[in-house]
């Protein structure tokens, strides 16, 4: 069996989804799932870009032990040093660095010349292997340049001392056996390809990352950049899960990887809960609906034999058929399992207060399931905002205007206040306007129910514009009001000191 490597990018190109940040502690959490999960190479983040970046590259760099912790750069000295300095803790490091090798990038972004691009991209590896010997280099838009020219710059820069290539679809545009021949093009035109690993880099604008990340592969690739759920710039990149169970169901290909597939549900969850990122209930392999069948015929070809109507066991991505149902009757001890099954590890502290506020749910529902319990261990982050909301009571109804009465705790202090709106979200926030004297405006407000029935919990996400920066704010509730105006307080948040 081919080795495939694993470069996994959720902490940098995944990070970069608007609304999606992560703080420094979060981020080892991620990378430590991550080296459990059996990532071979952690791609920690963009260095030069913030300090915040920085400090996570240098702090995850610390928390994990095996695999490779690669920094990001463009192709300018700077960036390099400063990754390179980032890097000083890793036990493995390598530099992610590069340029744009198409004719939109030539022309528009830099305001060059095709040779003029091939010396930076010469100077800049070279530059980099004098910090480190791993050095992979990106070709920025390798889906839509030119074959003959994407492999003159391959051969200089595996020349120059790269260790490995990366041809990025970076729009998304390419056909699958269009990559496919550009990858397969490279092993036939560059000298000396031996000498690097080729990786893919495919976005999912049109829908394809990961069948030209399969068709990649097929054609000599041995490394594939993935995030985890395909999250990702636009539309998202390479779905990390797709890829190991696409390999792990075709065993005739004759290439594996790395990944212990019993964690992909759980890593799955961690990410979609820190990053306040619902998982759209279709996605394959980690989505709510992957393993469900409605459908008599179905139903009845799976009581009789599972493989009738599932290729993959749910149990080898880490679904446990055998869950345990959460009621108003369950203890600590059931709720426990059930977030250490999803990937979530509290203090008993934290525990005995997100086990308060599951009772209160369980009474109002039926049925509490896994994105229920992940947003009540989310909302102990809550405790530590400035602004807190006490109380909301709204009255609204047919031929009444509706009218909402509000309280909030900032940094001690208690305020209340009431106001009439177009509707009983607009009534709330307008209270909430008159005691956070700020120039807001929603740029975007997204109501998404976590289940079907009327007793379940609805998400918010909410964008809020102040002073020419957007903030994003998330909360979910079976109260959608209450969600709504826990939203905007969550944004409110972030900008108010």
């Amino acid at each position: 069996m081919d080795k495939l490597f694993i470069f996994d990018t959720t902490l940098r190109d995944g990070e970069q989804v608007p609304g999606c940040q992560l703080n420094t502690i979060e981020k080892i959490q991620v990378a430590q799932a991550l080296e459990n999960l059996g990532v071979d190479v952690i791609e920690a983040g963009f260095p030069v870009s913030s300090p915040g970046d920085f400090n996570s590259v240098v702090e995850i760099s610390k928390a994990v032990t095996w695999p490779r912790i690669c920094a990001l750069t463009r192709a300018v000295e700077k960036d390099i040093d400063v990754a390179a300095d980032a890097l000083k803790f890793a036990k493995h490091k390598r530099i992610h660095t590069g340029i744009g090798t198409s004719p939109e990038h030539i022309k528009y972004k830099f305001n060059s010349t095709q040779e003029e691009i091939l010396e930076r991209a010469i100077a800049c590896t070279k530059y980099a292997r004098r910090y480190v010997e791993d050095v992979e280099f990106y070709c920025e838009d390798a889906g839509r340049t030119d074959n003959e020219y994407l492999a003159r710059v391959v051969e200089a820069v595996i020349k120059a001392g790269a260790t490995v290539v990366n041809i990025p679809d970076t729009t998304g545009y390419c056909l699958p056996a269009e990559y496919g021949a550009k990858i397969a093009y490279l092993f036939e035109n560059v000298k000396g390809i031996e000498k690097a690993v080729i990786s893919t880099h495919c976005h999912n604008d049109l829908g394809m990352a990961t069948a030209n990340t399969i068709s990649g592969v097929l054609n000599g690739a041995r490394q594939v950049e993935v995030t985890v759920n395909g999250i990702g710039e636009r539309a998202g990149n390479t779905s990390l899960e797709e890829v190991a169970m696409i390999l792990k169901s075709h065993r005739e290909v004759g290439i594996e990887t790395n990944i212990n597939t019993r964690n992909i549900y759980p890593v799955s969850r961690m990410v979609s809960s820190l990053m306040n990122m619902p998982v759209q209930p279709n996605k394959a392999i980690v989505g709510r609906n992957a393993f469900a069948h409605s459908s008599g015929i179905h139903q009845d070809g799976v009581l009789k034999k599972r493989e009738s109507y599932e290729i993959i066991d749910p149990k080898d991505v880490g679904i446990d058929d055998n869950t345990i149902a959460l009621t108003a009757r369950s203890g600590r001890a059931a709720l426990k399992h059930r977030l250490s099954v999803l990937g979530v590890e509290l203090t008993q502290e934290k525990l005995d207060k997100v086990y308060e506020e599951f009772l209160l749910l369980a009474d109002r529902k039926k049925d509490v399931n896994d994105d229920d319990v992940l947003m009540l261990a989310g909302k102990d982050r809550s405790e530590t905002q400035r602004i807190r909301l006490e109380y909301l009571q709204v009255t609204s109804g047919v031929g009444v205007r509706p009218v909402a009465s509000i309280g909030l705790n900032i940094a001690g202090e208690k305020f209340e206040a009431a106001a009439s709106g177009n509707g009983p979200v607009d009534a709330a926030i307008k209270a909430l306007k008159q005691i956070v004297r700020r120039k807001m405006t929603i740029q975007e407000f997204l109501i998404q129910a976590i289940n079907k029935g009327s007793d379940d919990m609805g998400k918010v996400h909410m964008q809020v514009e102040h002073e020419g920066v957007n903030y994003y704010g998330f909360s979910a509730n079976t109260d959608i009001i209450a969600a709504s105006v826990e939203a905007y307080i969550d944004a409110i948040n972030k900008f108010v000191k």
